[in-house]
C-alpha cells in the first residue's frame, strides 16, 4: 500500500471540506479550491480527518492513490496557511517595483516588463530586488513564480537576472579561464 497515500490528512480549525461523490470542495480563510478526483480513488471523512482509499492494487490505482492525497493536503493547506515562493532580481540596474496589483520589472531590456497576477495569486515587492508571489493553490503559485522568473533567467556566465530564492547558479567560466596553448 502507498505510504503516501494511507496517511491521513489532519484538517486544521478553520478548513471544511464538502464531499459530493468524487468532488473536492475545501474552504478555509484563504480561499476555496475545488478538484475532482479520479474513479479509482474514494475519500472518506473521519471526524477531523480525511483517509483517501484506493479500489484495487493495480499500477494505476497505486499511483492516483498517493497523488490524489497529496492533492489534497496541499488544498487544504493552501486554505489555511497559504503558499508563498520568492524570487530574487539579481545584476546592476535590474529591480522590480509594485504598481496597483502589478509588479513592474527593469531587467535590461529597453522597456519595463508588466506582470499581472495569475487569477488566485497576489504579488508584493520587498525592497527593490525580491518579489513574493502569494496565494491558496500551489500549482498556480509555481506556475506565476515560473513566468516571472522565464522573462529574464539567470545567465551563466554573470548570475544576472530573477531567479527563486536561494537558488544556486553554477557559473560558466569565460573566455579568459581557458588555457591558452604556447
Amino acid at each position: 500500500m502507498s505510504r503516501i497515500g494511507r496517511m491521513p490528512i489532519v484538517l486544521p480549525t478553520g478548513a471544511q471540506v464538502e464531499i459530493s461523490g468524487n468532488d473536492v470542495k475545501v474552504i478555509g480563510p484563504k480561499g476555496e479550491l475545488r478538484w475532482t478526483l479520479p474513479p479509482e480513488v474514494s475519500i472518506v471523512k473521519q471526524e477531523k480527518q480525511l483517509i483517501v482509499s484506493r479500489a484495487s492494487d493495480g499500477k494505476r490505482c497505486r499511483a492516483m492513490h498517493g497523488l490524489s492525497r497529496s492533492l489534497v493536503a496541499n488544498m487544504v493547506q493552501g486554505v489555511t496557511a497559504g503558499f508563498e515562493k520568492s524570487l530574487e532580481v539579481v545584476g546592476a540596474g535590474y529591480r522590480a517595483r509594485k504598481e496597483g496589483d502589478k509588479v513592474v520589472l527593469q531587467v535590461g531590456f529597453s522597456h519595463p516588463v508588466e506582470v499581472s497576477p495569475l487569477p488566485g495569486t497576489s504579488l508584493a515587492v520587498e525592497g527593490a530586488n525580491r518579489i513574493k508571489v502569494m496565494g491558496a493553490d500551489k500549482q498556480v503559485v509555481g506556475e506565476m513564480a515560473a513566468k516571472i522568473r522565464a522573462i529574464r533567467p539567470p545567465d551563466v556566465y554573470k548570475g544576472k537576472g530573477v531567479r527563486y530564492a536561494g537558488e544556486q547558479i553554477k557559473l560558466k567560466p569565460g573566455k579568459k579561464a581557458v588555457g591558452r596553448k604556447k
